[in-house]
């Protein structure tokens, strides 16, 4: 009878491995996420939308401590030109798959999505990309403002290989950025997936070098907290930290698209020149002196040598002057006056005499701010015009659109009001 059971237990044992190995990839990653466990049901036994309210929170909290931190001292600023130097680790380690479906693939899809919103906060920054394989540190990218230009090169790119070599990677970054003028803000953020370094020579003395050049360096790691790359940013006043998982990495790359604060000593202030290009019409055709080809379409003219470019913001190839337009100049100008952050508004069981006077509904979207059984939901108010809006404007107005709308259709001018009379 016992020999009988344990052959129906293997039997069984055997049933069940062919039915996991039967899961498919897709089904596999439903089966262990669990996401059926997040379904809520409302009074009448019906699936409602699952509530997002905790991602807002966490993104709210997230952009209420970089402006509590811009604005803690008086002798912070920020740069206007940043010049930053994106180094990903593209060696062996970066082929693990704790990162669904590898390190390699997740790192390149949120620093794609981290190019595009830097350029869209930093319009007159540039950026680079280096990537280490092999013990080797590689120029995929030089300092320039076109995303789709260095998207275009890091999909390109993508294999991982050898070992990693932080020292060749900060000489290599070093050696650019020595280069660049000394109004501008240099930053290098690595992306960091070994657990150990292979370097030809004494790390401690290039760390020392890039202090002494004013390299801000941040490190954000995949694996496990390491020394070296704390050390490294602590001695040049960056960030370190680890990603947990995959929303965390995302989080954390985005704090580094906002202007960090920089002490006085390292941002220079300095007269910049530049010029404002003309767009060239559509059907004209002319060298580019970009690619070095002739191109036919729509480009700019350089107004001192006349060179045409693609793209804006730039530097003239033939004369080296900055060439930028006045929108980009405008959005810039912006995270040197940053909004005050909003006071979160605790959940009320009544509505009170404040949410009664200044009405029920956000003051940017015009939704209702009640939630379901009368109960207010979650909202910020302004400090001065003491409007509330909802998380979602909140998020907006601090990130894309930098200022209130409470405040503006408070202080308009006298003459438009006489107008309207």
């Amino acid at each position: 009878m016992s020999n009988q059971r344990k052959r129906l237990t293997g039997e069984r044992e055997d049933e069940d491995d062919e039915d996991a190995e039967g899961i498919g990839e897709w089904e596999r990653a439903y089966v262990d996420d669990r996401s059926w466990e997040e379904l809520q049901e409302d009074e009448s036994g019906l699936l409602r939308p699952i509530d997002n309210s905790a991602i807002y929170h966490a993104q709210y909290r997230r952009r209420l401590r970089m402006l509590s931190a811009a604005a803690a001292g008086t002798r912070i600023q920020k740069g206007l030109i940043r010049y930053l130097y994106i180094v990903i680790d593209f060696s062996r380690a970066a082929a693990e798959m704790d990162f669904r479906p590898s390190r390699i693939a997740v790192m390149a899809k949120h620093i794609e999505a981290f190019i595009r919103e830097f350029f869209d906060q930093n319009p007159l920054s540039q950026i680079g990309l280096v990537s280490i394989k092999n013990g080797v540190a590689h120029t995929l990218t030089d300092l320039g403002g076109s995303p789709e230009t260095h998207i275009k090169a890091l999909m390109g790119k993508l294999e991982a290989l050898g070992d990693s070599s932080l020292q060749n990677a900060l000489e290599l970054v070093n050696e650019h950025l020595s280069q660049v003028p000394s109004y501008g803000h240099r930053e290098v953020l690595i992306l960091y997936s070994a657990l150990c370094t292979c370097d030809p020579g004494d790390i401690m003395e290039t760390i020392q070098k890039c202090k002494k050049s004013k390299l801000r360096c941040s490190v954000i790691g995949l694996s496990a907290e390491m020394f070296i790359c704390k050390h490294l940013c602590q001695e040049t006043g960056g960030l370190y930290s680890v990603a947990v998982d995959e929303v965390h990495l995302k989080d954390l790359l985005l704090e580094h698209a906002p202007p960090p604060p920089a002490i006085a000593e390292f941002a220079i202030a300095n007269l910049i020149k530049m010029g404002f290009p003309q767009r060239a019409a559509e059907g004209s055709m002319a060298i580019c002196s970009c690619h070095k080809e002739v191109k036919i379409g729509a480009g700019y003219m350089c107004p001192r040598c006349k060179a045409r470019v693609c793209d804006l913001p730039t530097e003239c190839t033939i004369c080296g002057l900055t060439l930028v337009s006045s929108p980009h100049l405008a959005r810039s100008y912006h995270h040197l006056f940053p909004i005050a952050p909003f006071d979160e508004v605790p959940a009320f069981s009544s509505l009170n005499d404040s949410r009664r006077t200044l009405g029920k509904s956000c003051f940017g979207c015009q939704q209702s701010l009640i939630g379901t059984g009368n109960k207010p939901g979650p909202c910020v108010t302004c400090r001065k015009c003491k409007h509330y809006f909802c998380l979602d404007c909140d998020i907006y107005i601090h990130e894309s659109l930098h200022n209130c709308p409470g405040c503006e259709s408070i202080h308009r001018p006298k003459s438009v009001s006489l107008m309207e009379e």
